[in-house]
């Protein structure tokens, strides 16, 4: 037990705790930021969920852009010095700050009961992390390539690339501006993907700086390629919810639907519960079921506001004319999960 103690305390883990917290405080105010520029880029210009692009043009955007890419690089270092089952709870923190910098800076109003579904999020994703079994230990990125390529992972991801497309060619026309699931399904699915890819890279990076260079195996290059495409993808489409839906609604259901479908591809490409016994399984089917009860709890809470949320969740096109600013609107939700 003082074992266990000890490695707990030691230096490492204290390094990975110190940037898993500020990567979730840096990717929760990018949120913020990068809203307050989507915001000013469409006053002056096409908005980004009417398909505009004027906000590359806005400074404020990129600084929001950039914070969250500073919150990736210290969640992504923090692997590297710190257990998984320590880190991943962590980026849980980020939809706490996003909720109350928006309830703050934007004037996203946020009922009580939307705290307390935000809490259930983050109890949910801690009961899963807690039984998450141990890590596969991986000796090269060709290890990681054969996981990929064996048959249950390359038809999860054939399905994940034909629900992908449809969205984007027939919801997203159609229902995208109506339905915050169209953007945020989008975003989830193609980040279950980038994620496999991302810890197929930190793995390769980590090997390379311990003496081992995996940059000359090609499918390393494959994987950064996948990064990149996923990333550029999942930019497009938060930028729209965010810009479209409350902030306060889009950070914690973006956050469900990311982390549910992360841990279904790291099931079927790792294996994960084949190193579990049935107990941990039910109990992480349970962070599940309380997961989605916080974002229920979210959802619904747009319900005992005072009568101006729109019956989709999408911010009321004509808010400023009825004498509402966009900012001061209640928090809302899509009206069917």
């Amino acid at each position: 037990m003082d074992d266990i103690s000890y490695k707990g305390m030691s230096s490492d883990n204290i390094k990975g705790l110190v940037l898993a917290l500020s990567s979730s405080f840096f990717i929760g105010a990018s949120f913020i930021v990068k809203k307050k520029g989507l915001k000013k880029a469409g006053s002056s210009g096409v908005r980004a969920g009417a398909g505009g692009y004027s906000y590359l043009y806005e400074p404020l955007w990129w600084t929001g852009m950039i914070t969250m890419v500073v919150g990736e690089i210290a969640n992504f270092a923090a692997y590297a010095f710190a257990p998984a089952i320590l880190v991943t709870p962590l980026g849980a923190l980020s939809i706490i700050i996003s909720a109350v910098l928006a309830h703050i800076i934007l004037k996203e109003k946020l009922h009580i009961f939307g705290i307390l579904g935000c809490i259930l999020c983050v109890v949910g994703s801690i009961t899963i992390v807690l039984h998450a079994p141990q890590e596969r230990q991986i000796e090269s990125v060709a290890d990681v390539w054969d996981l990929a390529t064996e048959p249950g992972f390359l038809f999860y991801a054939a399905v994940v690339m034909t629900a992908v497309f449809i969205l984007i060619v027939h919801y997203v026309p159609e229902y995208g501006q109506t339905h915050i699931m169209v953007y945020i399904g989008v975003c989830s699915l193609v980040g279950s993907l980038s994620v496999m890819s991302v810890k197929a890279l930190g793995i390769a990076l980590k090997l390379t700086f311990s003496g081992m260079n995996q940059f000359n195996y090609s499918q390393t290059w494959v994987f950064i390629f996948v990064v990149a495409t996923c990333v550029l993808t999942q930019m497009n489409y938060l930028n729209k919810a965010l810009d479209t839906f409350n902030t306060a609604v889009v950070s914690p259901i973006y956050y469900v639907m990311f982390t549910s479908l992360t841990i279904v591809a790291s099931v079927i490409m790792f294996k994960d519960w084949d190193r579990q016994n049935p107990t941990q399984i039910v109990t992480e089917m349970c962070g599940f079921v309380t997961i989605l009860s916080g974002t229920f709890l979210l959802h619904r809470t747009k319900d005992m506001t005072d009568g101006l949320s729109s019956p989709t969740g999408r911010l009321p096109k004509h808010s400023e004319d009825m004498g509402f600013h966009q900012e001061g609107i209640p928090l809302k939700g899509p009206e069917n999960l």
